[in-house]
Order: structure tokens, then sequence, then C-alpha cells
């Protein structure tokens, strides 16, 4: 029983959610799923849990064994939770098509798949098996029809040996099993094709193999009926199990090649899946602790991570000290150190120390399930280059149809005899090699491979429209703070009238106490940082676009800009030049000024990130032209701009300013990327060709664009540029396989090299060829999984 008995007597396999453990149940003996030994449960007996079951193992060994695949031991895995009500089905490939319950696709015949999410252990895809059965049958039957059939090519007379009516006879037993039973799911595809008026490429095997198969039948029970044209010079009607039964085989390979392909282009969900822990454990009110499954977490629980545990929610640090893998998350790959009040993500993993947490999102509001969201949705998605396959499908099919008829039509009038097979066979080629698989294949593979590939490098992908989309972009419009710097500002310099920089210091930072600015807290926390004792302020007023007033132990307290000054009439021309040389550095200059008089003047700067000036670079030789929208005067805006190399800067630009910006240069003709990471991005992020959320941003800031970088810097834009002009390549490789392969294929399969090689294109020849095509595009496809970003 592949090492699981049945739980009606007591198995292997208790139920990891805290039950099996009733102290009779350890008295009995299970078997080990690896080695196949009894073994007899106990707390020292090596356990692990595995798709909400638990395992128990003779030794370490076997145990490690089954940790590194699971599933190579479990043959007779649990079968799959039925689909939770109101689940729609969609198409892999026409993802407009949605239906309440599973079936086939009519534009493609395709079998419908559930939509949603994948639950990780959603047991083998049940048309996966069913073709898998039916192909090794179908290749059972073909291969000894190969060998009756083709035998005498290659020096095995065995037709000779059952003479020629035995032989036809043992073809059509071989063949018919193969047509009327394995290839069911194919005619009953073709048949829907007629129904709904959509041809594909069940259109074409359906009516290849059916003639195939249909005149083989009437030649083996009527070979009388049939005039001097059907006949070969020995007399006899020649027939063509061999060909239906083989095609049938190969095109089964081929589907049974393409769903484990798409299988492994979801590989990326499951893996992110995978990430987070099945459990995790919760601090009771007592200090106890339990281990609890993951959906029992709530927020406010108190959860213990140890070293080497996942993170299994998100939340925030209480207590201890680590660093943290967040590559998983983020693509990158240096640890994160973590202290007390700083967040953590689920599904990242906890390195060398021990943690307290306190959950804040859970179950659905993870980080981990929103992008595991957002890739399941993307990878349904349809490019616009796809309209191109579709355009080309919708009269490919009837054009080959006319094509064969042509054919079959031509070989039987000008057609050397026995001209009606000459005819059969090309048409019946024609028909075979002509299937359009590979072109629908050609954009769905390379977006569902390329989507996954995101998500595991920290970008992901809403659509498909706005990977290609943003293959074609030539202008990057982004913000300052934040995503070409830190976004936290820090106090830099201090400069005192008179001397006394700690007075100035503690002024400015009492009076900005009342204030919700991002300078002010800069100049705050490095008064707390000095242990400057703070006064408190009243009369606070802020003035917008020039800074704050208030009084402090009784006197009049200003910090703002030169217009502030002006405002109060206080002069600033003994640091106006030290004020300029600040600004010239990137700086932004505060003076600071006490009963009317000028004290000091104070210097904040937000730091560029260390990653920033790389990456321009990189986004540079990617042929983006790079323009900073900041809201910071314009001498501060282009000392920073000229130090990272950007090619254009707009400075003192609103909030409310950065649509009109993107519209400006949507006018010029320019393809528009806007990246940015609050609120009053979103509607710029809406309007551009392609928005760009930095994932440490607002949620509506994530909603509004098409791409979202979950570790927000510009090395996020650098690797989802790389992906999308990768993808677009590889759609485009794609297409031209599948475009000259039917250019090709089908002009040989009518016979237009015969006059030079005096040959036919063999039916079989057709089918494998038609598979091939398929299997290029999957390979192709499928490299975008090891790209390098």
């Amino acid at each position: 029983m592949n090492g699981r008995e049945s739980e009606s007597s007591v198995s292997n396999v208790e139920r990891a959610h805290g039950h099996g453990h009733a102290h009779g149940e350890h008295a009995h003996s299970v078997t080990d799923p690896v080695c196949g030994m009894k073994v007899t449960p106990g707390e020292d007996t090596p356990s692990r849990d595995h798709a909400g079951h638990r395992y128990f193992f003779c030794s370490q060994r076997c145990h490690d064994r089954f940790v590194e695949d699971p599933r190579k031991y479990l043959g007779d895995r649990p079968e799959p939770e039925p689909m939770p009500s109101g689940t729609k089905y969609t198409c892999p490939m026409h993802p407009e098509i949605i239906r309440d319950e599973p079936g086939s696709c009519p534009i493609c015949g395709m079998a419908l798949e559930p939509m949603g999410v994948p639950s990780g252990d959603e047991g083998p895809n049940p048309e996966l098996v069913d073709f898998t059965r039916r192909f090794w049958i179908s290749a059972a039957c073909a291969i000894p029809l190969l060998v009756l059939t083709m035998g005498p090519m290659i020096g095995i007379p065995i037709r000779g040996w059952l003479g020629e009516g035995v032989s036809v006879w043992l073809e059509f037993l071989l063949a018919t099993p193969v047509v009327l039973w394995a290839a069911i799911p194919f005619f009953e595809r073709a048949y829907h094709s007629f129904v709904n008026l959509s041809p594909n490429m069940w259109t074409l095997i359906g009516l290849g193999v059916g003639a195939a198969y249909g005149y083989s039948v009437v030649a083996t029970l009527f070979p009388g009926a049939f005039p001097a044209s059907f006949r070969m010079e020995s007399g006899h009607v020649p027939v063509y199990f061999e060909a239906a039964a083989v095609i049938i085989a190969l095109v089964f390979l081929g589907q049974v090649m393409e769903l484990r392909a798409r299988e492994r282009t979801g590989s990326a969900i499951r893996a992110l899946l995978d990430l987070a822990p099945k459990t995790a454990r919760r601090i009771l009110a007592d200090g106890n602790e339990e281990e609890v499954p993951l959906d029992e977490v709530k927020s406010g629980d108190r959860l213990r991570i140890r070293p080497g545990d996942s993170i299994p929610v998100d939340g925030s640090i209480a207590e201890g000290r680590s660093s943290v893998d967040e590559s998983m998350i983020t693509g990158e790959p240096v640890p994160v150190e973590k202290e007390a009040g700083d967040s953590v993500t689920g599904g990242t993993l906890n390195k060398n120390g021990t943690l307290v947490m306190v959950a804040e999102r859970v179950g659905a509001d993870t980080m981990l399930s929103r992008i595991v969201d957002m890739v399941a949705k993307a990878q349904r998605s349809r490019a616009p280059i796809q309209g191109l396959a579709d355009r080309v499908a919708a009269w490919f099919v009837p054009a080959v149809v006319l094509v064969a008829v042509v054919a079959f039509v031509v070989w039987a009038i000008f057609g050397p005899p026995p001209s009606m097979i000459f005819a059969i066979v090309s048409a019946v080629s024609v028909l075979i090699i002509a299937c359009p698989c590979a072109l629908g294949l050609a954009t769905p593979m390379s977006i569902m491979t390329a989507t996954g590939r995101g998500a595991q490098a920290g970008v992901l992908i809403k659509d498909a429209e706005a990977l290609e989309r943003f293959a074609h972009v030539d202008t990057l419009i982004v913000d300052k703070t934040g995503t070409l710097t830190e976004g936290k500002p820090k106090l830099t310099d201090v400069i005192a009238e008179n001397g006394d920089e700690a007075d100035v210091l503690r002024l400015a930072a009492s009076l900005e106490r009342g204030s919700e600015h991002p300078l002010a807290d800069a100049i705050v926390d490095a008064a707390r940082e000095r242990n400057l004792e703070l006064s408190s302020a009243s009369e606070f007023e802020a003035i917008t676009g020039k800074g704050v007033t208030g009084e402090i132990a009784g006197k009049s307290v200003a910090l703002g800009n030169r217009a502030m000054m002006d405002h109060l009439g206080i002069a600033t021309d003994r640091l106006s030049d030290k004020a300029q040389d600040l600004s010239d550095k990137g700086k932004t200059a505060m003076f600071v000024a006490c009963e009317g008089k000028l004290i000091g003047l104070l210097a904040v700067a937000d730091p560029v990130k260390e990653t920033t000036a790389d990456a321009i670079r990189a986004l540079h030789e990617l042929g983006l032209t790079i323009i900073m929208a900041t809201g910071d005067n314009e001498r501060t805006a282009r000392a920073v701009a000229g130090k990272l190399g950007i090619d254009d800067v707009r400075a003192q630009v609103l909030p409310e300013d950065k649509q009109a910006l993107v519209e400006e240069f949507h006018a010029k003709g320019r393809s528009v990327a806007m990246a940015g990471d609050g609120v009053n991005d979103a509607p710029a992020l809406a309007s551009a060709h392609v928005g760009i959320a930095m994932g440490t941003g607002a949620d509506v800031a994530v909603e509004s664009a098409g791409l979202t970088l979950v570790k927000g810097d510009l090395n996020g834009i650098v690797r989802a540029r790389k992906l999308a002009k990768a993808t677009i390549r590889n759609i485009k490789q794609n297409l031209f396989f599948a475009f000259v392969y039917n250019a090709l294929g089908v002009p040989i399969a009518a016979g237009v090299l015969y006059p030079v090689f005096g040959t036919l294109l063999s039916p079989m020849i057709a089918a494998a060829a038609m598979s091939l095509s398929s299997v290029s595009v999957i390979t192709n496809s499928l490299r975008l999984r090891n790209i390098r970003l």
C-alpha cells in the first residue's frame, strides 16, 4: 500500500492538526513509507507532517529521504479535496472563457482549469493522469503496428509470414482500441469545434485520423468495392491503421509533455505556497507554547520563531534580534537585520536568532498570499501579441482544410497510380502536420513561465499586457523620495550664528515636535540622539510651503525656508551663502530664527540608496530615458540628479501634477512608465502606459500599477525590464517556430517535393513533426525559468 495503511486500522498517516496522538494509538505499529519497515510511534520516533498527515520513520535517514521528495514515496497520495463551492473554470489558452462547471474550451477544446490560487497540494492533474494512461495504451498498440507494417523495410518479413489478409485484420484489432477508446477525448473536442463553429487543432486531428481509420475499416471489410485507382500493383487495397494509431500516440505524447510543462510553469506558485510553514508556535497567556495549524493563527497572536524557522505570517518583532533571509520574497540575496519594532513578512526565513513576533496580517491578507494571487491571475491573462496568433488561427484551420481538399483532388486526378492512395495520404498528412497547437502555445507558455520567474525575483506582474508594454517603454518617470532615496530624511548639518549648535537644534526640534512633515522627524530624531531636553511649543502654526512658527518658553521661534524669513522680515544675508552651498549638495536648508533674529541654519538630506546609481546605469543600458519628478526645489533636485546621471529633472512637482507630467510625455509620442509608492501617485500610475508600484508603498498605488516591486528600489525595475524584454523575445521566437514550421510543413505534406524525390510525406512523420513543433515551443518557453535577472 506504498507505505500507508488504511485509516480503519492504525496507519502511518495521522492528522497533523492535533489528532492521532491519543495514548492508545502509540501502542500500534505503522509502516515507514520509505523502507516499508514497521514502526511504533513514540516521542522519539522521527516523524514528518506532509499534506495534512503525519508519517513516522524507522530512522532519521528514512526521514531525510522522505523530506527530499515526499511524492516519490506516496504513490497513493490523498485524493485532492473537492473544489470550493462557486469555483469558476477557465481555459489556460483562452482566459476569456469562464464556466461554472469543468469541461472543454469551446474555442480550442482544451480542458478547463479551476480559477483561483492552487491549494499547494491539490494532487496530480486529472487530465494528465488520464492522458498518460491513454498514451501508454496507444503506444502499446502502435509499436506492434509499426513492426507489422514497417518490418519488411528493415528486414523483418513478419507480414510475409502472416499473409496479407491476416496482417490487415491484426492491424484492425490493434488500431481499433486506440481510435475508438484512447482517442475519444480528441474526437469529442473535434466535435465541439464543429458545433461551436470554432475550427482548431482538434478539427484537423479529428478529420485526419477519422479519414485514415474510416477508409481503412471500409477497405478491410469491403475490399471488392474499391476500383483500380485504389489498388496497389499486387491488387490489394492498402490500409492506414498504423497511421491512425501512431498519430494518436504521438498527439498524446505531445499533450502529456505540454501538460507536464504547464505544471512546471506553475511550480513558481507552488514554491511560493511552500514558503509558508504549515504550523506556528503560539505563545499562550500563561507563557506556555503550543504548535497550531497556520490557519488558526489570528491577528494579535504572539508567535515564537526559532532559528531556521520560516516566519508564518506578516507582523512585527516584539522581542529578540536576528537576521532574516528575505530573498524568496524580494529577490535580494543579503539577509536583513531585524530587531524589536521591525516588520517581518510571512514566508521569509529566520537565520540565527530567536524572535517573538506579533501577528498582524494573516490568511489571505499576508504579502505572500497577495503575491500568489497576483501571479495566479497574471498567468491567466493575455498579452496583446497573442492577438496575432488568434487572428492567424481564425483563418488558418479553414485554409488548411481547403489545402487538404485541393491536394486530394489534384492527386486523385493527376497523380500516378494508385492515384487515390496518393490523394488520401497527402490529404491526411496536410491535416495532421498543420495542427496549430504550437501556435496556441506560443504566447501563453511564455507568459505563464515569465510571471512565475518574476515572482521569484520580487517582480509581480498584474497582467501579461503590462509585461509586454514594459518591454517597449522608452521613458521612465521616478519619484525621488523613497524610490531613488531611502525615504527617511536625516539631519546632516547644524550651523549656529553664536556657536551654540545644541541650542539651535533644541529650539528647532521643540518647535517641530508639533509638525507631521517628514523633515520634522529628522530634526526631532537628531535632537533625541544628542539627548537634548525638548520643550513644549505653543501658538504652533504651519505655513504651507514656507515653514512653522510657535512660542517656546515665551520666545517666538520660526523655522523655514528663505520665503518664510522674508515673510517675517528677518534678514538671511549672513547665512545665505552657506544655505546655497548646502542646496548645491542636494540638501534641504532651513533657517532658524528666535525673537525676530536669525540664529542658525539646519540642513536635512534624504540619503540616496546605495543601489540607485548602479541601477540607473543599468536602466540606461536597457534603453530607458529617466526623468526624476520631485517636490524639492530645483537646486536640490538637480544636485541629486547630477550625481546619479539622471536625464531630466522636474522639480517642485505637486502630487496632482504627476499625472499631467505623464500626459505631457504621452503627447510627445513617448511610451511612459511611472514608478511611485504613495496614495498621491495612483492617478499617475494609472495614466502611464505601465505603472510600477514600489511594494513598500500604499495599497492603492499597488492596485493602480501593472507591475509591483516587492522591494522598493530601482534594481527591481532593472529586473522587470530584463524579464519583459526576454519574454517578448521568447514569444516572438515561439511564433516564428510555429509560423515557419507550418509554412514549410503544409506544402511538403501536400506533395510539392514528390516530383524531385518521388515520395510523399507519411502521415506518421507528419504527426511526429507536429508534436516536435509543440515540444520546441514548450522547451523554448521553459528557458525563461532560468533567465538571470
